[in-house]
């Protein structure tokens, strides 16, 4: 298992490249996980199902099962968020995992920068970006560079820079995260 970082503010396209890239990862015959960071309360649940109940009440974990998925929800009630080696060890073993958010973290990192977006770009300030996906060309940055639109390259890129799971967790439990200042909007 390999595991490799899409990193860019809010806006820049992460998500949309994630639902373009990996159909073309599962094309090539790869198993493909994404571990998504939420900036904000978000709730999977529903008012008034039974699991949204037993969570209510009390419950640490709830998990819902059928016959097409199940979903485990753990409430963290006082416990701080998890930190992403943590998470990355509650997953099931596939050939890549594609970590979306948690740019601060030290894990292996593809940079997605749109100018549009009007945010400075992130490679000078966190940790371990090894290539960039974007609509412009950055300065100072000597790693492999290609076209937001260039689907092929973008996962060429995606899995040229992923690292195996137990150096990403040695490198994660090894290091702290990164503090990032909110970006003022400036020209890129």
């Amino acid at each position: 298992m390999k595991v490799v970082g899409l990193a860019g503010w809010s806006g820049a396209g992460k998500t949309t490249l994630l639902s373009r890239v990996i159909p073309v990862l599962r094309g090539r015959g790869l198993t493909v996980s994404t571990l998504k960071h939420a900036h904000h309360a978000f709730d999977i649940d529903k008012p008034g199902k039974d699991s949204h109940e037993h969570r209510l009440a009390g419950a640490t974990e709830v998990l819902v099962a059928s016959g097409r998925r199940w979903a485990l929800m753990h409430e963290l009630r006082d416990e701080g968020e998890p930190r992403l080696a943590e998470l990355l060890g509650r997953l099931s073993a596939v050939d890549l995992v594609i970590v979306e958010g948690f740019k601060r973290e030290a894990h292996p990192k593809v940079e997605i920068h749109r100018a549009a977006n009007a945010k400075s770009w992130l490679f000078p300030d966190i940790p371990d970006v090894r290539a960039l996906l974007s609509d412009v060309v950055a300065q100072g940055f000597s790693g492999p560079c290609a076209s937001i639109d260039a689907i092929e390259t973008a996962a060429d890129l995606l899995l040229g820079a992923a690292d195996p799971l137990d150096a990403v967790l040695d490198l994660l439990r090894r290091t702290e995260p990164v503090e990032l200042a909110r970006q003022p909007r400036k020209a890129s």
